[in-house]
């Protein structure tokens, strides 16, 4: 991430499989996890939907270090969703289905070299220190009972495996190499998340002459209408509706403008900032970090046009806010953060949000 600018925008690009994997420190979409800790990564349990309770599945990643924390020179953000469809088809009251998590560890650490890799060379991913799932890539500690040669991270994609490619391929030599497409159920397409400041530029705000002829329009065009009265006759609860509409309206107005400069912006990072919210309905309280008690702030959001990319027509948000430790505070392996997930199919409705027990 630029750290000399307020805010980056991301955008989904095609790149090499390789370039992907842990020893390049990605920021991407889909595939499996490049996982940063390689031994102490976030369990079976810890990856289930509070909702269904089926694994949830990888969304994406950002790589986002902190300069000025020695403990934070790598740093990566996880994000991972539940894809069954009566889990995502209607509001969430809790947010249950969808988690984030933090990984970081300093410049000198066990896994990684001192001095970054050469990314003009292939070369492979730096091994994992514990089995992986062959269909997700999350920590695999179930086994295949009849060969012995792959891993799952439960029941649920050990009987998917088995019917879609492992059962006629138990025992080969070839048996690790699962085809990717077979999987494509639990796993998102792959693309690379490439970031670039936001340029955008604030239009400058109407004269007070303006707005009061714009007032006198509206006013003109309500009496043509017939409803230049209508307001003074209108119940106390249905002047409060309209003046939610009204803020509504320019929220979501300012959602618009603001992200017409750049419209496939997938990702708008901005540590310390806010996010850019889709209606008025924002999470009433951001809870402390579970590890060291300390403050919580925004980091980033998801935005609504990463939906386009996913081939998944069931799946919906308005925009996912992830807020973490302000402290970024000391953690081995993965801890969970806070994901703040606001829908706008029905703006009656309470948005979710998902609160981590640390």
């Amino acid at each position: 991430m630029d750290q000399n600018s307020s805010i980056d925008l991301g955008f989904l690009e095609s790149c090499e499989p390789w370039l992907l994997t842990n020893k390049f420190f990605p920021s991407k979409l889909g595939g499996k996890p490049a996982w940063l800790d390689l031994k102490n990564l976030p369990s079976p349990t810890d990856l289930l939907c509070e909702r269904c309770t089926k694994p949830l599945s990888f969304l994406c990643q950002i790589y986002a270090p902190i300069e000025d924390n020695e403990n934070c020179f790598h740093r990566t953000l996880y994000i991972f969703i539940c894809m069954d469809e009566s889990c995502d088809s209607s509001l969430n009251a809790s947010c249950r289905n969808m988690k984030v998590y933090r990984s970081q560890l300093p410049r000198r650490n066990e896994f990684y070299n001192y001095d970054p890799p050469d990314e003009t060379v292939e070369s492979p991913a730096v091994k994992s220190g514990v089995p992986l799932c062959v269909v997700c890539g999350c920590h695999g500690p179930k086994r295949c009972g009849r060969c012995q040669s792959v891993n799952y991270c439960g029941p649920v994609h050990q009987r998917h495996d088995w019917k879609v490619a492992h059962k006629a391929a138990c025992g080969e030599e070839t048996v690790v190499e699962t085809i990717k497409e077979q999987h494509n159920t639990f796993v998102l397409p792959e693309m690379e998340i490439v970031t670039e400041p936001d340029d955008y530029e604030p239009k400058p705000k109407a004269s007070e002459e303006e707005n009061e002829k714009h007032q006198m329009e509206e006013f003109e065009r309500l009496k043509r209408e017939g409803k230049a009265g209508v307001l003074d006759d209108l119940a106390e609860a249905e002047l409060d509706k309209y003046a939610e509409d009204q803020v509504e309206d320019k929220v979501f107005a300012r959602f618009k403008e603001r992200i017409a400069n750049a419209p496939r912006q997938v990702l708008r990072y901005e540590r310390g900032g806010k996010p850019l919210w889709l209606s008025p309905i924002e999470p009433q309280e951001v809870p402390k970090c579970g590890r060291c008690g300390g403050e919580r702030m925004f980091e980033f959001q998801i935005m609504p046009q990463l939906l386009s990319y996913l081939d998944r027509e069931k799946l919906d948000w308005g925009t996912l806010a992830c807020f973490t430790c302000k402290a970024s505070c000391s953690v081995e392996g993965y801890a969970e953060e806070f994901l703040f997930r606001q829908d706008v199919l029905d703006t009656t409705a309470t948005a979710g949000s998902h609160q981590s027990e640390g």
